[in-house]
């Protein structure tokens, strides 16, 4: 491993011809001066450009919190309500095809279901609004919600369930062509800490064995980790490594989220240090490296008013972004407004492209799952796989036959990949 700057220099210029980062180097690089910060911002963006050249992604949405009802009590969270305080609350199936039509008249193209993990398992209040609802499980409302906006709208769901068994996995995954998870950290010390010390579902092990089950089914998946909840570089490193290792195995992580911790009044956490900006780029530079041909999010309303700086790091997209609802996760912060955007994102040299929630690269993957959730995202695509919008024409078929998944790297190629620093 590199011991001067120069040295340094020199072995980044390697890693932008190929040479993989082990996790000496990636320890290292996330905390690395001010002074080498230049090289490794430039390194992440030459590997990003020579993935998606010119290109950052954004995806059209609504955001439907189907019900913020939670059996966590994670201490950074202002999304969770109990049953009868104030804000709780259920999406009815008529207010989810509402916000969705709403939505299609902007020009969305994703519903983004997100919601408490499991609250009918410590709240009565829930499972009696599920039974009059008509439904056992939460899961399974979710579940019927995907499909109805699959069948009443031009929409396409995402969901992020939260925790899921496998047959869970395959009965969403036929409502849901994509599935998100945020694995947020492997860091046992969170569950310790009022990070999560009183959220169950937010153990790292079984956030990993979802990501692993869902690679085993190949769904395309989103996952990502939270920077600034009381991890340190050593936890990021580690939890970057691992979304890598199951992806290099699988190939169905589709995307991943390095999103930053913000600071709200009324949570436990609410005196706690936020990330700046330098800790932002070093953690997204770092994934990069480690992930050079993945698909690399970092909200824009979590960095505002400075968010295009990011793109210095190597993203290579925005996320959802809504011209209806608010981040419920962060209501304080409003998105950006979609001109703004363009013409930031414009001004470092690269074009935005409005995505489905199945990435280009995946829509093979999605469609060697059949059924009407794929065959829409099909319907939904342009030539290259993007959103198909009133400039470009529909072209599912060519796209079926260009587009593959990624493979799982082969045992000998998942050696080479781990370089040893020795």
């Amino acid at each position: 491993m590199p011991a001067r700057k120069e040295s340094w220099k020199s072995y980044l210029v390697e890693v932008r011809g190929g040479l993989a980062v082990c996790r000496e180097v990636a320890l290292a690089l996330i905390g690395c001066s001010d002074d080498l910060l230049p090289e490794l911002l430039a390194t992440a963006v030459h590997l990003k450009e020579r993935f998606k050249p010119g290109v950052v992604s954004y995806s059209r949405k609504v955001f439907l919190p189907l019900t913020n009802l939670c059996r966590d009590y994670c201490g950074y969270c202002i999304f969770r309500r109990d049953p009868g305080q104030a804000g709780a609350h259920t999406m009815t199936p008529e207010e989810v095809l509402r916000v969705c039509r709403e939505g299609e008249r902007l020009g969305c193209t994703e519903a983004l279901f997100s919601l408490g993990d499991k609250p009918e398992l410590e709240f009565p209040e829930m499972r009696e609004t599920l039974r009059q609802l008509g439904y056992r499980s939460t899961l399974a409302y979710l579940e019927a919600m995907c499909e109805l906006v699959l069948r009443e709208t031009s929409l396409i769901p995402h969901a992020n369930p939260g925790l899921m068994s496998a047959a869970w996995i395959e009965r969403l995954r036929r409502v849901s062509p994509s599935i998100g998870l945020m694995l947020e950290s492997t860091s046992m010390a969170m569950m310790r800490r009022t990070t999560h010390v009183a959220a169950p579902d937010k153990l790292p092990a079984r956030r990993l064995a979802v990501i692993n089950a869902a690679g085993k089914q190949q769904v395309p998946f989103t996952t990502g980790i939270l920077v600034g909840i009381g991890e340190t570089q050593e936890d990021r490193v580690d939890s970057l490594i691992a979304i890598a290792e199951i992806h290099r195995r699988y190939g169905h992580v589709q995307e991943v989220i390095v999103q930053n911790f913000r600071r709200k009044a009324t949570i436990p956490m609410a005196s706690h240090q936020e990330p700046g900006l330098g800790t932002m780029l070093r953690t997204i530079a770092v994934a990069r490296l480690l992930m050079p041909r993945m698909n690399i999010q970092a909200p824009p309303n979590l960095s505002a008013p400075h968010y295009e700086r990011l793109l210095a790091a190597g993203i290579n997209d925005w996320g959802g972004i809504s011209p209806l609802t608010p981040d419920f996760i962060n209501p304080e912060r409003p998105w950006p407004h979609l001109h703004e955007i363009e013409a930031r994102t414009r001004a470092f040299g690269a074009e935005l492209r409005q995505r489905l929630p199945v990435y280009p690269e995946f829509l093979g993957m999605s469609a060697r799952a059949g059924g009407e959730a794929a065959e829409k995202v099909f319907r939904a695509a342009d030539a290259e796989g993007y959103a198909r919008t009133n400039e470009s024409a529909s072209a599912a078929e060519s796209v079926m036959r260009a587009t593959s998944a990624l493979k799982p790297a082969s045992a000998q190629a998942s050696k080479r990949a781990a370089r040893s620093c020795a």
